[in-house]
């Protein structure tokens, strides 16, 4: 009732927001690399908001379909096609029983988020069904997709089609090769030179090949320290910015270790992550200082945005129901009327 894998792509996973809680126990908390994406995926299917999806890096999967369902791929454009036909990213799609979903290169961006109307079958471990590579465990069997593999699904939903389709996004968020992102300065801002922070906020870092799950690394000025930057190892948030001893600052993702002894030169606001976890190899990143006060500010109206969004959406869906309701009562009368 799921689908067979043809081909597994380059790394694809299956992830949702990740399993919190556990970090004290070195457990890191994983999950997807662009947040908004993922919530979207699900958004357009109404599915539950931490549904698993699968999230493919830079070249997608092959899938055969053994069901009917719908399902919706959002994040970079990795110009998928069915049966050989292009189809739309940000829109839900209906595919048949025996259908073939190519998910291709990325045209833009570095991640895409593939979601399903029935719900991926994998297990939850420690409250999560996200897959943590270094670990070995959630998702589907600790490891990401390969040839052959075959997931299920764990419901079979009845959905009015008409509802559905009529779904569809205009989104393209990473077109753009070259980005400024909002950071919070600190924890350990204090370890810096003058000159190394002036550096870090006014001068232009490109990104490197060195580039996981786990962190990404810059190239660019040499960020200077007053006296190194070693520190008793502390807390990594998602997002910190670690500057080690070579002065070229790393930036720490969903795979994070959950503690570091760099000192953390600032940590990008949570509102630009997903801009962030979407940068390609040669991307130019430039950094600007905002306020903790305006990150929340920021991250408030992107929940706003979020939920004109899910109205956005819905309502093409209620006039669909609306017209069907419309038209049962107008069939109604018409029977009730005949002599």
């Amino acid at each position: 009732m799921g689908f067979r894998v043809l081909k597994g792509g380059m790394l694809t996973t299956v992830q949702d927001l990740g399993r919190s809680g556990y970090q004290s126990q070195g457990f890191n908390v994983g999950g997807v690399m662009d947040v908004r994406s993922f919530r979207i995926a699900n958004l357009l299917l109404d599915n539950p908001e931490n549904e698993a999806v699968l999230e493919c890096t830079l070249i997608g999967p092959v899938l055969e379909f053994t069901a009917a369902q719908i399902i919706a791929i959002t994040g970079g454009d990795f110009r998928p096609e069915l049966n050989d036909e292009p189809i739309p990213m940000y829109t839900a799609i209906y595919v048949k029983k025996g259908d073939v979903l190519k998910v291709g290169s990325a045209r833009t961006g570095r991640s895409c988020y593939l979601a399903f109307s029935n719900y991926i079958k994998v297990p939850v471990v420690m409250g999560s069904r996200s897959t943590n590579l270094r670990c070995g465990i959630g998702g589907f069997k600790g490891r990401k997709l390969e040839d052959g593999d075959f997931l299920d699904s764990r419901i079979n939903r009845r959905i009015y089609l008409p509802y559905f389709l009529s779904r569809t996004l205009d989104i393209r968020d990473y077109e753009k090769s070259s980005v400024t992102i909002r950071v919070i300065m600190g924890p350990q801002e204090s370890y810096f030179s003058r000159r190394g922070i002036e550096n870090f906020l006014s001068e232009e870092y490109t990104v490197s090949s060195q580039f996981d799950r786990m962190g990404l690394r810059l190239e660019g000025p040499f960020i200077e320290t007053k006296k190194g930057s070693d520190i008793i190892s502390d807390g990594i948030a998602l997002g910190a910015v670690q500057v080690p001893s070579h002065g070229k600052p790393i930036i720490l993702l969903s795979d994070r270790q959950t503690t570091g002894g760099y000192a953390k030169i600032a940590t990008v606001a949570s509102v630009d992550l997903p801009l962030l976890a979407q940068r390609r190899m040669d991307d130019r990143i430039r950094f600007r200082k905002i306020s903790v006060t305006e990150a929340q500010r920021l991250l408030r109206e992107e929940e706003q945005k979020l939920q004109l969004m899910r109205d956005r959406i819905h309502r093409p869906c209620r006039e669909v129901l609306e017209c069907r309701l419309a038209a049962k009562r107008l069939e109604k009368l018409f029977r009730e009327l005949q002599p």
